[in-house]
């Protein structure tokens, strides 16, 4: 389990900050938005594109950390 949670962390941080990076450039690096599929499909988040992405990288970082912690207990 804790390697599960390292790796879907690592992942979700790496796909988050592609996306970051991909909303700052305005599209300019399209292989980066990942995370485009899911700020264009999902109603809700239309406009909101730069701020999904950075939520996507925290909850990654946090997946991490967590899953670090429970190593150790």
């Amino acid at each position: 389990m804790k390697r599960f949670l390292e790796v879907a962390g690592s992942l979700l941080a790496l796909l988050g900050a592609a996306g970051v990076v991909r909303e700052l450039t305005d599209g300019w690096f399209r292989l980066l938005g990942a995370t485009r599929f899911l700020t264009e499909n999902v109603w809700f988040l239309e406009g909101r594109e730069l701020f999904t992405n950075i939520v996507i990288a925290v909850l990654g970082v946090v997946l991490v950390i967590a899953s670090q912690r429970v190593a150790k207990s």
